[in-house]
Order: C-alpha cells, then structure tokens, then sequence
C-alpha cells in the first residue's frame, strides 16, 4: 500500500458531509512523487507548450493537492455505484487517453480515463489527470476520431489547469470541501440533475453553495479546443473530429429540440466556434479517420450493456443484419445481446466467424471463450483463453476472464497464480482486487485472501475495515516470510495513520 492512497482516504475523512469515507496522511518529502495507488508512481502535472495562464492558481492547488481531488471523485462515484466495470471498455478508453495524453509536454502518464455510466452525452475533465467520459458519449459518436476529440478537449481541459482557475477564489476552501464540490457537480452531470442537483450537493459541501457549477469561459474553451486539436493530431487522428463533433450534437438538437447534449450544456458551443475549430484543423495535413475495429466493437459493447432492460437489442441487431449489416461491430454486438439473453450457444459461430476474419483482435477470443463457458462448453472456453493468453500475453480483460472461468471450473488456485501474474505487472482497480481475494480464498490461501480484502478496502476508503483485514491475514498459519513481512508493513501504516488521526480529533476538540 502507498502513501498517497492514506492521502486521499484522509480527504473523505475530513469531509463529513460526505458518505464516502477516507483520509489523509503524513506528511510527504517535497521531492517524493505521487503514487498510483499500489505500484506506480505519477509524474509531475503537464506543463503546455503553450503560455502558462494557470501559474496563480499552481500556487493555490500543488500538483498533490489536484490529484487528490481528482483521486476523490473517482471514489466519490465508485460509492454511487456509477462506474461502468468491464475491463474491456475501460481498457480501450485508457489506451485512447494515453495516445491523447502522450502527446502533451511530460507525456500524461499520470493520466486516468474512467468510463461513468450514464447515458448523458458527456466527458468531465478533473483536476489531477482525471477524465470521467461518459457511456452515452461512446454511443453518440460516429468515428473512432469524434471519440479521441472530445478526450483530446478535456485532456486540454486539464494540461493547462482550467479546473485551477476556475476555483482560485476559493482560496480559503479545503482540499476536502473542493473535492466535495467537485464531486455534487460530477454526479449531478451524470444524473441529468443539472443546476438543482449540483447546487444541493453544493450545500451540503462545507459552505461552498454560492458556487453552482465550474463553467468554463470562452477564452478557456477555445483555449482547450486549440490544445486538444494538437493533441488529436500529433496522436493521428483525424483533427476535423473536433468541429464535426459539435456540430453532430448541435443537429441532433435541432431534430429533437427537447433534447440538449450535457456536453454542450457544459461546453457551449456555437457556429463561430466550429467555424474556428475547422479553420485550426484545416493547417494540419489531411487525416482520413480510420475507425479501429475495437472502437465499433466498444461502441456496441457499451450499448449492451447499458442498454434498458425491456430493451429488445437481439430483435434490433437481426434486423439490422437481415438488411445487409455484417459490419464487425453489429456481428459482435449481436453475439454479446445473445449471451446476455442466455442464448450463449447461438453466439458461438458468430465468434468464430469473426476470429477466422480478425484473428489479431483479443476482444473477439475474450467474447468467445465466455460465450463457450456460458454454453457449457467449458473445456472449449478454457482452451480459447489459453490459446488467447498465448497470443496477447498478461492482456487485462483476457485475464481477468480467463480467471473468472477458471473459478466457474474449480480450478481457483490456477486462477489465484494466473491474477497475481497479471497484478504483479499491471495495476488492478479497486474491483480486479477483490476478485483476487476471491479467487484466493477459494483457493485455500487465506493469508492472501485476507491480505488483497485489507487492499480492497483501502482503496475503497474503509480503513478501519483494512486493519481489521490485516490483522486477519497475519493470525493465518503457514504464511511465508515475504507475506508476513508484506502485510506487517501495510497494518503498521494503516494504524499509524489512524492513531494520527485520533490524535488530531483529540486536539480539536
């Protein structure tokens, strides 16, 4: 367990109004980095190309300070239950951020792009190297490019700290009540609750009621459009994208006038500004979009899987086939609406189909060894994940599925080996962790078992409930040298940090 991980539980604690829970800790040196928590380590927050217009507001918020609060929303939206867990679309959508992001002065790799679930046209941009794009957004785009643009504008929204300026005069906040009111705006967007629902989250977050939104100014948007598009461009896409995607929303509006796109709520956009953005693009060499497989296949994969459930999909997908639609993404998207509607065998030659004419695609072989696990094929299954993990080594979804289908087969200690392989290379989410735990215990390994549930619940921001895990792996026989040692160090700073923290409510009071 890293120290910053203690940090931004600490900013839950602090912030009573809030249910979720966390806190902060010791002081850090100066020159120590972020951490990610678990394994990796966050460099230093981008510094543009362009001139620096957020130099008053670095003074304000350190670098620590934005990746704390930007740490905390993603908490805040995990306890509403509002993030999209499918490895394969956030493994997607990260590889898209990073492609964005490694384009900027530092290389963005401290950047995070977490999918929400809503069916809000959106993207948010956080402090921190946060991005929050939401399902309804993977749904709306047309080209792998309009997707890569909106991620290009927000990733912006954050290299040249927007979100800093805009609430530089709440010089006498705390970082706990920024990240509370960050966090009302965030879930209010993704309920559609629009202004009520962020200024009651406002209310509740320490005083800060008399700022209802983070809205951005025109000179910050266009800012973050001229940016963006040197993002989209130098990563290879198509920097038309940018203005084809707000005037995709903008007609959309217009055919269903009841309907505004929360981007453009968020983002106003208007006919000079798309007529500025062509203009900016029409200076780089011409870029025909070239969709990537994965992006069709994304696209319905969220579709289905956010789909209402009185939605009939598979009637939707055999229609759109009998018409002439062999399209990857519509082929894909019918075989995952049969497996959702337990008819797993009829998935099966689809699969298959599309694994003899795409057979580099790693979506495809993790589709299919699920589809032939459903179908009671567990043999098959295995062997298709075998074969995948052959060709697409340490893959996160193909092994987290190939694990999950070992655990269905009883083969629980292979699936525990096959995770830890994967976790000791690759950081897991909070999720990915406890089904380590799971597939630890179910192994025999209760000292592991014990040990990734007091993770879980640090990451998740119960550490009380950590300790207590902690406390339970070391009173479990047999463990080795390294486990007792690993685990002895996690509970002395979970309980250094909480003693810290009583002392501190002590002296308060």
């Amino acid at each position: 367990m890293r120290a910053f991980v203690l940090i931004l539980l600490a900013l839950f604690l602090n912030a009573t109004t809030l249910s979720v829970a966390a806190a902060q800790a010791a002081a850090q040196p100066a020159t120590q980095s972020y951490t990610n928590p678990l394994t990796s380590d966050l460099p230093s927050a981008i510094v543009s190309d362009l001139p620096d217009l957020s130099s008053s507001a670095n003074l304000m918020l350190s670098k620590q300070e934005q990746a704390e609060i930007g740490y905390s929303m993603m908490l805040q939206a995990r306890q509403a239950h509002a993030l999209l867990d499918d490895p394969e679309t956030s493994e997607y959508i990260q590889q898209i951020g990073q492609r964005l992001a490694s384009q900027s002065t530092d290389g963005g790799g401290y950047f995070h792009y977490i999918v929400l679930k809503s069916d809000q046209v959106n993207a948010e941009a956080i402090t921190g190297g946060w991005v929050f794009i939401f399902t309804g957004l993977i749904t709306f785009v047309r080209t792998e490019s309009d997707l890569a643009a909106v991620m290009a504008h927000e990733t912006a929204h954050i290299t040249q700290n927007h979100i800093a300026r805009e609430i530089e005069n709440q010089k006498q906040a705390t970082i706990a009540s920024l990240a509370a009111m960050l966090g009302a705006i965030l879930l209010g967007a993704l309920s559609g609750g629009g202004g009520d629902a962020i200024e009651g989250g406002i209310v509740a977050s320490q005083g800060l009621a008399e700022q209802q939104e983070i809205g951005f100014s025109r000179t910050v948007e266009e800012e973050a459009d001229r940016v963006g598009m040197t993002y989209l461009a130098a990563a290879g896409f198509d920097p038309e994208a940018m203005a084809d995607t707000f005037d995709d929303m903008m007609r959309m509006q217009g055919v269903q006038d009841a309907w505004v796109p929360a981007m453009l709520q968020d983002h106003p956009v208007d006919q000079e500004r798309i007529a500025a953005a062509r203009a900016r693009a029409a200076l780089y060499p011409p870029t025909p979009d070239t969709s990537s497989p994965d992006f069709y296949m994304i696209k319905q994969r969220v579709r289905v899987l956010t789909a209402p459930g009185d939605e009939d999909l598979q009637r939707q997908y055999a229609e759109q086939i009998a018409q002439g639609d062999h399209s990857i993404g519509t082929m894909y998207g019918d075989a995952l609406a049969l497996m959702q509607d337990n008819k797993a065998a009829q998935a099966v030659p689809i699969l298959k189909k599309l694994i003899a004419q795409h057979g580099d695609l790693h979506l495809l072989y993790s589709a299919l060894g699920q589809a032939q696990a459903q179908a009671g094929d567990m043999k098959a299954g295995l062997a298709t994940f075998r074969l995948a993990e052959q060709l697409f080594p340490r893959n996160v979804p193909i092994t987290i599925r190939y694990a999950q289908t070992l655990m269905a087969d009883g083969q629980n200690a292979l699936a525990h080996q096959t995770l830890l392989d994967l976790f000791n290379n690759v950081d897991p989410t909070p999720d990915q962790i406890q089904l380590t735990a799971r597939a630890a215990i179910a192994a025999g390994d209760r000292g592991d078992a014990y040990y990734y549930m007091g993770v879980y619940q640090t990451e998740t921001g119960n550490l009380p409930l950590a300790a207590e895990q902690y406390r339970l792996a070391l009173n479990t026989p047999h463990l080795t040298h390294v486990q007792r040692a690993r685990i002895r160090a996690s509970l002395r700073e979970v309980d250094d940090y909480l003693a810290m923290m009583r002392e501190q409510r002590t002296s308060a009071e």
